[in-house]
């Protein structure tokens, strides 16, 4: 099968080519940015261009995965406009350039985020949604490229699958991701922050055992199903602060105000992903840890000297 991976040398993105190369893919990375990795297909590609983004997307795809988009809470609360921009025109730019080019399957990067929007505790893919609830602009632009999905399908028969992510760690992530924050943090001798009071919970997944849910979404009973590829179990923002206190050493730990319409957490179930794709996550939470504090150790603080 032949491959497009669209933001593919991002931190979920480079983590997914790797999984699809040792799975014998052709791959062919979209992105504005170079991949990781040398022994790889480059494209650029500007979502916001809908001709641009035809043009690059021309040519035979078995699937298109679309990863690229903006996805820091904070950068999106502070450029709501610019980030719309990215994250929704820039989704329906790529499902009008995979129709165009006849590409079968569109597979989007979600969230859970996006449960904000449900009263129930435990959703599962087919929780109702409630408007009045969508608070963050984020989860209002995730619901909105998930709508476009369905009506390319109803409309264009543009076949998708939407992935529902947790929150990820590991090797590679962003600088700006909580863990990330947390371990640079440590390491230069700065407190850990926690907004709020700490006991909002994410269920954070390591970026392999993502890459893997992506891979297994290739399969034919995936087509035009959503699916939540969530972590083991619940971890909050001070569990993960002591986590790292643990692991490097005597680190101070300081409170601030919350941010404007934080995601306070919700459990969100893998199970449709287990029984219909094989897939569930493996690494435990402290052992992922301890994994991207070595790769840390060795790639970013090594590097630096």
């Amino acid at each position: 099968m032949n491959i497009g991976v669209i933001g593919g040398s991002g931190f979920i993105g480079s983590h997914l080519v790797d999984k699809l190369l040792q799975d014998d893919y052709e791959v062919t990375v979209f992105d504005i940015k170079k991949p990781h990795r040398s022994d790889i297909n480059h494209i650029y590609i500007d979502i916001t261009d809908l001709s641009k983004s035809t043009i690059a997307l021309t040519g035979y795809y078995d699937a298109i995965y679309m990863l690229a988009a903006a996805a820091d809470v904070n950068d999106i609360y502070r450029n709501p406009v610019e980030t719309t921009e990215v994250n929704i025109s820039g989704v329906v730019n790529i499902l009008e350039a995979a129709r165009r080019s006849n590409i079968p399957r569109v597979i989007l990067a979600s969230t859970i985020w996006v449960y904000s929007l449900t009263t129930e505790t435990n959703p599962i893919e087919e929780s109702p949604f409630y408007t009045e609830r969508a608070g963050h602009i984020y989860n209002a632009q995730k619901i909105a490229a998930e709508l476009l999905c369905h009506s390319y399908k109803e409309m264009y028969d543009q076949n998708f699958t939407i992935l529902r992510y947790g929150i990820p760690y590991g090797p590679r992530a962003r600088g700006k991701t909580v863990l990330a924050t947390f371990v640079k943090r440590a390491f230069e001798g700065e407190p850990l922050v926690i907004f709020g009071d700490g006991m909002q919970y994410r269920n954070f997944i390591y970026i392999e055992d993502l890459a893997q849910g992506n891979v297994a979404t290739l399969q034919n009973i995936a087509q035009n199903q959503t699916y939540n590829l969530d972590g083991k179990k619940p971890i909050t923002i001070k569990e993960m602060a002591e986590t790292v206190q643990r692991l490097i050493g005597n680190v101070e730990v300081k409170y601030e105000a919350a941010r404007e319409a934080d995601f306070q957490g919700k459990i969100a179930s893998s199970q449709k992903a287990k029984e219909e794709l094989g897939w569930e996550p493996k690494v435990e939470f402290e052992e992922g840890v301890r994994r991207y504090i070595e790769w840390y150790r060795e790639v970013v603080l090594r590097g630096q000297k």
